[in-house]
Formats: structure tokens, C-alpha cells, sequence
């Protein structure tokens, strides 16, 4: 009975998922240039050969370094700012309670493209309002590797918060006040209490958040592409989806772009295995 329920939505996510997965590995074990996009030359197998190439490229060890030290910063950094709003969230009064929230939930319903664009203009060295405030005159964020991979990470934070915010909001909300009540007459600091209580009683929402933050943060590709145009100058501000696509259709390498994708696949369903023996483990535990 609890299969037949579940095949309708079984049934359309293979359709939109099992379906071009299969495609994505079937392309990458064959040569796929534009000559077989257009039919002129047929397709020949070439095994694991695109991975073999992907492998001892440099540059790709480079962009996924790049990647996972970008999107740990990017998963730090939004659960740092999520956590800290959603105890403000139970500090403050209904109103500014409300306000915080509608601009919060604002910013997560922003298009990233809308909000990347958005950004740029903040902090364009011409016009924005930033570097005026800031006093830096011209200064170009996006033309250093760092300071642009900085400009992408706040605008990853800003549109990803939210989730993280209201997510530990519900969470802290459902934990007894007698517990939080009790921490503070033995005389726990606020800090203390978080770590000591909330974090403990929290700790399935936090791993849940965590876990879909790595996901999201680990496959961004609006956010770099339209804030450093591409990938950066001489491609410094690439991350593994940006550079897929560049090998996929601006190279015209679909096989290469293809065995890419299959390897964040890879790495993205490791995570989820890990995230789901993590839920089994506390599930029996509590």
C-alpha cells in the first residue's frame, strides 16, 4: 500500500531525473563534439577516456579545490548568519519579528539572476552605493579572485539564509521554555545555552540544514556566471558547474562537460548517503 501511493511521484521523478541522468553518463563515455551534435561525423566509444582526460587536467583539480573551499565558506557562513537571526527572531517583539521575516523570506524568493544583478550594482566601482560609503573610490570587486569569490559568497548568503533562519526559528520555538528557563536561573550565559542546550536538541534540524546547504552551495553556477561574467578573468572565479558548461557548449565538449556532471553527481550522492545515515543514527537514538 505504501508503494502504490507513492508511485505517481515515483513516476515523474524518473521521468525527470532517472532519464537524463542515464543520458548524462551514456554521452560521457562517448566522443560528443558538435560534429556528432549535427550528425556530420558518428559517435565512437571511448570508455572511461573523457574521464582519464578530466583526471589529468590540472586545471579541473584547481576548480574543485576552488569549489569545496568556496562552498564550505558559503555553508558556514549562511548557517552562522541563519542561526544567529533565528535567536534574534526570538528576542524581539510581533513587529519587527514580522519585518525581519517578510525581508528575509524576500530575499529568498529573489531569482538569483535578479539578485546577482542586484549586487553587481551595490558594489559596481562607478556607481554603487558600496564603495562610496566604504570610501574605495573605483575599486573593482570582481577583478581580484578573492574579492569577487567574496561578492558571490554574500550574495549566496543573503538569498540562502533564509531557509536556515526559519528552519532553526521552528526548531527553537519547539523546544520547552522551562529548559531555557532553567539554563538561565543556573546562571548560563546566552552563548552558553546555545551550545550547551539549544544545539544539543537541535541537532537534527542543524544536520538537516547543513547537509541541504553543501548541496545547493556545492552546484551554484547563476550566482558566479553572471557576477564575474563567466567564470572570472583567465577563468579564475570557475567552480565545477560554471566550467562544465564552459566545456559543454562553449567548447563544444559535451562528452567532457558530461563526465563532470557525473562527477559532482557523485559527490553530491555521497553527501546524501552520509545525510541519510545521519538521520537513521539519530532516529535511533531519540
Amino acid at each position: 500500500m505504501p508503494w502504490l501511493y507513492l508511485a505517481p511521484a515515483l513516476v515523474v521523478l524518473g521521468g525527470l531525473l532517472v532519464y537524463p541522468i542515464y543520458q548524462l553518463g551514456l554521452i560521457s563515455f562517448f566522443q560528443y563534439t558538435q560534429a556528432q551534435v549535427s550528425g556530420g561525423e558518428p559517435t565512437t566509444f571511448e570508455g572511461f577516456g573523457n574521464y582519464s582526460a578530466l583526471f589529468s587536467d590540472s586545471q579541473f583539480w584547481q576548480v574543485l579545490l576552488a569549489t569545496v573551499l568556496f562552498a564550505g565558506a558559503c555553508v558556514v557562513s549562511t548557517l552562522a548568519v541563519g542561526c544567529a537571526l533565528a535567536v534574534l527572531l526570538t528576542r524581539v517583539r510581533a513587529l519587527p519579528r514580522l519585518v525581519l521575516m517578510l525581508a528575509a523570506l524576500g530575499a529568498w524568493a529573489t531569482p538569483a539572476v535578479t539578485g546577482s544583478t542586484v549586487w553587481l550594482l551595490l558594489f559596481d566601482p562607478d556607481f554603487g552605493p558600496v564603495n562610496r560609503i566604504l570610501g574605495l573610490g573605483d575599486h573593482s570587486w570582481t577583478y581580484g579572485r578573492l574579492s569577487a569569490f567574496f561578492l558571490v559568497l554574500l550574495e549566496v548568503v543573503w538569498c540562502s539564509f533564509p531557509f536556515v533562519m526559519v528552519t532553526v526559528y521552528a526548531g527553537i520555538r519547539a523546544v520547552p521554555s522551562e529548559v531555557l528557563e532553567a539554563a538561565a536561573l543556573d546562571g548560563a550565559s546566552q552563548w552558553r545555552i546555545w551550545r550547551s542546550v539549544l544545539t544539543p536538541m537541535l541537532r537534527p534540524i542543524l544536520t538537516v540544514v547543513t547537509i541541504q546547504s553543501v548541496i545547493w552551495d556545492f552546484k551554484v553556477f547563476t550566482q558566479i556566471y553572471v557576477m564575474t561574467n563567466g567564470g572570472g578573468i583567465a577563468g579564475q572565479n570557475l567552480v565545477l558547474n560554471v566550467y562544465a558548461y564552459q566545456q559543454a557548449f562553449a567548447s563544444s565538449k559535451y562528452s567532457l562537460g558530461s563526465a563532470i556532471g557525473v562527477v559532482m553527481l557523485l559527490m553530491l550522492l555521497a553527501v546524501t548517503l552520509v545525510y541519510l545515515r545521519l538521520l537513521r543514527r539519530q532516529g535511533e537514538e531519540l
